[in-house]
């Protein structure tokens, strides 16, 4: 927690980078949720995400430590650590002390790659993971282009920016939008969904102003996952990544899809200053400076033109370990 924010690091699937950026055999240190970690690639192309410590002598894994085949290796004495935290080799020892023999001994965090992301999972218990990350069909889709990404940093929570988007008022005033309808949504454990549809005038290429059907969709699974997707002129997907840092400082990347529009196109023009109000001052950019510096207050004063807010946080609050279900959790 923090002065500004009340509420600890929310529990969650996290991007913990892009799955490209980590080659085979490569060790990269990492800090989020307050914690440093070490992300390596074995020789199979798994992903192992642990705690930096060596549990034999306290040498830091990700300073000199080589991934070995499907394991990561110590640079201080060669003791060999599998994903799940297990010793696998001392090289000099004649056994694996026994207390080490049947347990892991270094902690290790769960990981997947999906949608051509790393998600590790957080919990400041070290509890198992209780739902997955979605897979998101269009990143396999050979007719949709290679994602197109944009990255921020700043001080700010992963809910202050999930509030963000049924914080309705404040469209007209940041971003200069004269009107944001609240559309559908719907609650189902740690999902939610909004959907926005309807008909939209734009300029065609002849100068003219012509209606299509529009629509527009949000899903947020749990705190760490979230995509729109776009229906109308173009169709894109965009991956809002929000990771957080520490307990008052948070990673957002936009990694962008869409379908092939040949790049002197109508739509494709049309596409990249969709883009850019989202990413520019009509859209995150206009943000940043406010969360940068806003204090989350756990008992806002509202009226009667904001959104359901409330109704929000009442979801949100399911991401932090006071509140969160506990039957969800194995045993």
């Amino acid at each position: 927690m923090s002065a500004r924010f009340p509420m600890p690091i929310p529990t969650g699937w996290y991007c913990v980078g892009y799955s490209d950026e980590l080659a085979v055999g490569e060790v990269r240190n990492i800090h989020y949720f307050d914690r440093d970690m070490v992300l390596f690639r074995t020789e199979s192309g798994a992903i192992g995400l642990v705690d930096p410590a060596c549990p034999h002598l306290g040498a830091h894994l990700g300073h000199g430590g080589e991934v070995v085949g499907e394991t990561l290796r110590c640079p201080f004495h060669h003791w060999r650590y599998d994903r799940a935290g297990m010793v696998k080799d001392i090289p000099y020892a004649k056994a694996i002390p026994p207390k080490a023999q049947d347990k892991p001994c270094l902690r290790s965090y769960p990981v997947v790659e999906a949608n051509e992301v790393i998600w590790a999972w957080y919990h400041p218990h070290n509890l198992a993971p209780h739902y997955e990350v979605i897979e998101l069909a269009e990143l396999k889709d050979p007719d949709w282009v290679e994602q197109d990404r944009y990255f921020w940093t700043f001080d700010s929570h992963p809910q202050e920016i999930a509030e963000n988007g049924v914080d309705v008022a404040h469209f007209k005033y940041v971003h200069s939008m004269e009107a944001v309808p609240e559309g559908e949504t719907t609650y189902d454990g740690h999902i939610r969904r909004s959907q926005v549809s309807g008909r939209r005038k734009v300029i065609n290429p002849e100068g003219q102003e012509i209606e299509i059907d529009a629509a527009i969709e949000v899903v947020q699974n749990g705190a760490g996952q979230k995509w729109t997707r776009f229906k109308g002129l173009v169709d894109y997907l965009l991956q809002v990544l929000v990771t957080p840092v520490s307990a008052d400082r948070v990673e957002v990347r936009f990694a962008y899809t869409h379908q092939r529009y040949p790049e002197d196109s109508f739509e494709y023009r049309a596409l990249r200053e969709s883009i850019a109000n989202t990413n520019g001052q009509r859209g995150l950019e206009g943000d940043i400076p406010i969360w940068q510096h806003k204090f989350h207050l756990s008992e806002p004063l509202l009226c009667d033109g904001d959104g359901p807010i409330m109704r929000f946080r009442r979801y949100f609050s399911q991401f932090y370990p006071e509140t969160e279900p506990q039957h969800t959790h194995p045993q």
